[in-house]
């Protein structure tokens, strides 16, 4: 798999990537993100392709969009990660984190923490962020979907 950068000739693969609902109650859907991407240059949408299918999907949001969750000026908020419905159980979501660190080092080399926030109730994606090096930093913020657990990785851990 490899983490790209999204372009609009990407924009079918978006249009067909699936969630289920329960997925849906702690995540949005690409294809609201990717919207949200165009208007934004502090928003980066980053697509996790295997074989010209697009397997996960996240945004990197910085300036703005990190500072309800860190007063690291260098940090970047990692956001509306998923893994498509189909394409769940295979790795893929850890595979993406593990490549993260890499890419942020390449595409954003300004970078040094990477933070996200975890809804309370997403137990299984706190235990997939925690294999994947990230912390709980004690920090709580309320989300439109409920209580979020703020985590964080500084990225010349992973390097």
């Amino acid at each position: 798999m490899q983490l790209t950068r999204f372009r609009e000739e990407y924009a079918h693969l978006i249009e067909t990537y699936t969630l289920s609902e329960e997925q849906l109650r702690f995540t949005g859907h690409p294809v609201e993100s990717v919207a949200l991407c165009r208007v934004n240059p502090n928003r980066h949408a980053i697509l996790g392709i295997e074989d010209a299918v697009l397997v996960t999907y996240f945004a990197l949001h910085e300036q703005e969009g990190v500072q309800r969750f860190s007063d690291n000026p260098a940090a970047i908020l990692l956001r509306t990660f998923s893994t498509d419905y189909h394409h769940l159980g295979k790795g893929y979501g850890k595979g993406a984190l593990e490549r993260l660190p890499a890419f942020m080092q390449q595409a954003f080399p300004h970078i040094e923490e990477i933070v996200l926030a975890v809804n309370e109730g997403n137990e299984l994606a706190r235990r997939l962020y925690e294999k994947g090096g990230y912390q709980d930093t004690g920090r709580r913020v309320m989300g439109r979907k409920g209580m979020l657990i703020v985590m964080s990785c500084p990225v010349s851990v992973h390097v």
